[in-house]
């Protein structure tokens, strides 16, 4: 109970210091982000079994970093849900590192329909998104990598559809 209370409060602290007005920020190359530890992790499904993040290596994967109790978090997945279905057969991945317990990420999953991978980050997940780039530690981050496995473009805040697509062209 220590661990989901003290996990709940780092994450809205730094969502409220990440997204204290509600506007994003435009996404951003990564500058000093750390590629090699995204694809040297491994999370939990919902299931409790261990999913490495390198099964996706070689597509353009969308490694979203969120919580079922984030606004911006949950206003950004239905576009996700969107282009998941829109770029899948062009080898595009998204994945989503909830930081949270199992059954709040499940109910969210079951009321949205999410259609791509949901694994359980807890600190762990705080841990790395901080590693490819989250300076702030807010929700929602996004870090995309192309399929050499750089990271191309990191963003806090919700992202729009448009936005999105618009870092996913020319990588596809």
């Amino acid at each position: 109970m220590k661990i989901r209370l003290l996990t709940v409060l780092a994450a809205l602290a730094a969502v409220l210091s990440a997204c204290g007005d509600g506007k994003a920020s435009a996404p951003s190359v990564a500058q000093a982000a750390d590629a090699g530890a995204v694809f040297s992790t491994a999370f939990p499904d919902l299931a409790g079994k261990e999913q490495p993040l390198k099964q996706w290596q070689g597509k353009v994967m969308v490694l979203n970093f969120w919580a079922p109790w984030c606004p911006p978090c949950r206003e950004e997945v239905p576009d996700f849900i969107a282009l998941q279905d829109k770029y899948r057969d062009r080898g595009v991945i998204f994945v989503g590192v909830a930081i949270d317990e199992a059954q709040s990420v499940q109910s969210f999953i079951d009321e949205t329909g999410i259609n791509y991978p949901i694994l359980l980050g807890g600190m762990n997940g705080v841990e790395l998104s901080s590693k490819v780039g989250n300076r702030l530690g807010g929700l929602p981050f996004t870090a995309v990598i192309d399929r050499s496995g750089k990271i191309v473009s990191t963003h806090v805040g919700g992202l729009s559809k448009a936005q999105l697509e618009g870092t996913l062209q020319p990588l596809l």
